[in-house]
């Protein structure tokens, strides 16, 4: 569980709810559902702006402007959804401070953790492929098991401490090792390949105890400025509140311009 000391009881409990209903894992990762989504995004007429900073969303007289890039190019647009961490998307918005994006940014609460991947040619305990931490925050699991993630049929482990404010990586990679030789002793000599990262953002903010309100999906001070992302939880976890979250501003944005509609076919009519 992730800040168990601030976590609300309410999305942890409905996640778990959903959890014990079944869990889906992605053949090759969270990189083949994003090409996926690019290629269908793509057959559906969306152009991709890649390799191109962007320097602030501009907004004048309260409604949404265009985006300005590094290079000067300006994409003109009457609604714009920002899927950046809330530090970030405070940054792009010129007088952000006078915007809930200021008290969605004080109030966020970054999640990290220590992510060491193994990859084995064979599990010396086949039996022992999932683990749950229960007086320590470490996860362990055997995604292979399930999904199709490597090429020679080699066992793609993933280990996983959940930091607090201090942090010590040769420490955390130490816990990590110690959780694998509990669970998989000698995996040392079955070993392919590892990568350890010391510090991964696992959501920039979570439903806490210590937040204000829930952010978005609209800035309510910038019509057709809107957020998504993980950490606009309205009480959703990590990747279910990305998603929801965007859903909940896509039906925003059309609810408004159906809202529009009706008034100008009004007015026509009076007119």
């Amino acid at each position: 569980m992730i800040a168990p000391d601030l976590q609300a009881a309410g999305p942890v409990l409905k996640q778990l709810q959903n959890s014990l209903q079944g869990v889906l894992y992605l053949d090759r990762g969270w990189g083949a559902l994003v090409d996926e989504l690019r290629k269908k995004a793509s057959e559906y007429g969306v152009h991709f702006l890649t390799k191109n900073k962007v320097n602030c969303i501009e907004h004048e007289n309260g409604i949404v402007q265009h985006v300005l890039c590094e290079d000067g190019t300006k994409v003109i647009a009457r609604n714009i959804i920002v899927t950046t961490s809330p530090a970030i998307a405070y940054q792009l918005v010129p007088h952000a401070e006078a915007t809930a994006l200021h008290t969605w940014k004080e109030q966020a609460i970054e999640v990290t953790a220590a992510c060491l991947d193994v990859a084995l040619r064979r599990l010396p305990k086949p039996k022992q492929q999932f683990v749950y931490g229960i007086d320590q925050t470490v996860f362990l699991s055997n995604q292979s098991r399930a999904a199709y993630l490597s090429e020679d049929g080699a066992h793609v482990i993933s280990v996983i401490k959940y930091q607090g404010i201090e942090t010590n990586s040769e420490k955390d990679l130490q816990e990590l090792e110690q959780t694998l030789d509990l669970v998989q002793p000698g995996w040392q000599d079955e070993l392919v390949v590892k990568q350890y990262l010391p510090k991964v953002t696992v959501c920039h903010d979570f439903m806490h105890m210590k937040r204000q309100e829930n952010p978005g999906p609209a800035v309510p001070e910038i019509s057709g400025l809107y957020v998504a992302g993980e950490w606009a939880s309205h009480g959703e976890l990590l990747v279910d509140a990305s998603t929801a979250s965007a859903k909940r501003a896509v039906q925003h944005i059309l609810s408004h311009e159906e809202m529009e509609r009706a008034l100008n076919y009004e007015y026509r009519n009076i007119v």
